[in-house]
């Protein structure tokens, strides 16, 4: 008899789910507007290894965010994609949905809670990471292409303090 309460313990700790990172408190999204560099990322199917990466924010008439991010491949052409971010709680205005505006878009769903958290962002705005509530996906990001080393280690820890896997942890290539 024992053995049918303990699998039914082991069950449910296999379902329970994984509390989601914490956001930073509030953004103001006028001054997180404007350009972005990618420092660091997790791997995605969208974008390769060697292609640094930069998205352009800015406030559409609509209260949506404009997006626009830019690759460079290694050859230095470019390739970029549009979209757009809707802010999913206001006024902290920490958790946004990106919608890409492509063919394949409306096929892939975006969570209720969105796919896009600001999980920190320095005061004066200069640094920021941001991550999916899954912990599938992280970007640190910075308004400048290269920030000292040890601004992306304290990075880093704090990415890995949120439960973020960092191992394979991809460096901009070219800053």
């Amino acid at each position: 008899m024992a053995i049918l309460p303990a699998s039914f313990c082991i069950m449910l700790a296999g379902c329970e789910s994984v509390k989601p990172p914490s956001t930073v408190a509030m953004v103001d999204v006028a001054r997180y507007t404007g350009r972005w560099y990618e420092i660091a990322r997790l791997p995605m199917p969208f974008q390769k290894k060697d292609e640094p990466a930069m998205a352009e924010y800015a406030l559409a008439p609509n209260g949506t965010l404009s997006v626009h991010n830019t690759a460079t491949r290694p050859d230095g052409s470019q390739h970029d994609i549009r979209g757009y971010a809707t802010i999913l709680n206001p006024p902290e205005n920490t958790k946004l949905a990106v919608r890409f505006t492509t063919w394949f878009a409306p096929l892939i769903p975006i969570p209720k809670e969105g796919n896009y958290w600001i999980l920190y962002v320095d005061d004066k705005y200069n640094e920021a990471i941001v991550g999916t509530p899954d912990r599938r996906y992280l970007w640190i990001l910075s308004r400048s292409p290269k920030i000292p080393v040890q601004n992306l280690q304290a990075l880093m820890e704090r990415a890995a303090k949120s439960g973020f896997e960092l191992t394979n942890l991809i460096h901009d290539p070219q800053r």
